[in-house]
């Protein structure tokens, strides 16, 4: 078992959520890379595949073992809750060269499959061109696996935050923190993972990050060492819907508001921006755009902003539109 140990008022007021494209990405490799891959996955698997034939992948997954330590130095915890990727890689770029050549070392030791030993043997000789060298993969990883997809996938893991942040809200951090999964359980020690390590965590100032993640249920993950901010990683509820085709909208009601504005309003069963919305409907952001306003002004549709997004839902009048015709 890893305990996270919260000890004090302050430590439980450092925990926050975050998204992190660059884990989402290096796990994007391992769900490619895995033929056991799930079966929810699959429709995004056969719509990469042709361009991921193109990729090197076989550093990435060297230091992507399925057993093994994967090194850190490649997921830095993000510190804000919605970092951009080229940040990210500025990061991984700038890690200390002896950072990265304990950990690549460490990930060497931890693997049985030969050939990727002597890739890792080989990375670890010159640690600074090995980093380098990860960063830029795992650009190319983004712009192929995950980039094309990034807002619907960014859509459900910040749907899962927000639904955690009104667990919170409405019953507290223990009920919040016990349905992350079934491995971690609040204790009175503090936030504990079933897992085989002992380890016992000090949280303190630094903080305990909490990341979603698309790729990655059924399983859970964590960072516990030094120097990063220690970190759950923890599958996103709703992955099953994530590759699904948009909900086909009730005839009658097509009829009524024209099929493109029925699909909108189906789709809206959850607030959406106007850019989540043309993702998960496969339309143009413009085109939904106007589509929205045209509903909105009808009295179907309401908006609230959210950060720096404006966020659409159904009013009363258009739930019981869609409601009726679905009838």
């Amino acid at each position: 078992m890893t305990l996270f140990a919260l000890r004090t008022r302050d430590d439980l007021l450092t925990v926050r959520f975050a998204v992190s494209p660059v884990w989402e990405t290096q796990a994007a490799v391992q769900a490619f890379a895995d033929e056991r891959g799930r079966s929810y996955h699959q429709p995004w698997r056969q719509l990469v595949a042709a361009r991921a034939d193109r990729l090197d992948l076989a550093p990435l997954l060297a230091v992507l073992p399925r057993r093994g330590y994967v090194p850190d130095f490649l997921t830095p915890p993000p510190r804000t809750s919605r970092p951009g990727l080229r940040n990210q890689l500025a990061e991984i770029r700038a890690t200390k060269p002896a950072q990265v050549a304990r950990e690549l070392g460490r990930c060497r030791d931890s693997v049985d499959h030969e050939q990727q030993r002597r890739l890792l043997t080989h990375l670890a000789t010159d640690p600074e061109r090995a980093r380098d060298q990860l960063a830029a993969l795992l650009h190319d990883a983004w712009t192929t696996l995950v980039a094309p997809f990034w807002v619907r996938i960014r859509t459900l893991l910040d749907r899962d935050i927000d639904e955690r942040s009104r667990t919170l809200a409405r019953h507290g951090l223990r009920c919040a923190l016990d349905e992350l999964h079934p491995k971690i359980r609040w204790t009175k020690r503090g936030l504990s993972l079933a897992d085989r390590t002992g380890r016992t965590v000090a949280v303190s100032e630094r903080g305990l990050l909490l990341m979603p993640s698309a790729y990655l249920w059924p399983h859970v993950a964590a960072i516990i060492e030094d120097p990063w901010q220690p970190t759950f990683i923890y599958p996103a509820a709703g992955i099953a819907g994530l590759w699904q085709a948009p909900a086909t909208p009730p005839g009658a009601l097509g009829r009524l508001l024209g099929r493109t504005r029925a699909l909108i309003l189906t789709a809206l069963d959850q607030p959406l921006s106007t850019t989540a919305l043309a993702a998960a409907t496969e339309l143009s952001p413009a085109g939904v755009s106007r589509h929205l306003l045209a509903l909105r002004d009808a009295g179907l549709l309401t908006t609230a902003r959210h950060g720096h997004e404006v966020r659409y839902r159904r009013t009363e009048l258009g739930s019981a539109l869609l409601h009726a015709h679905r009838g």
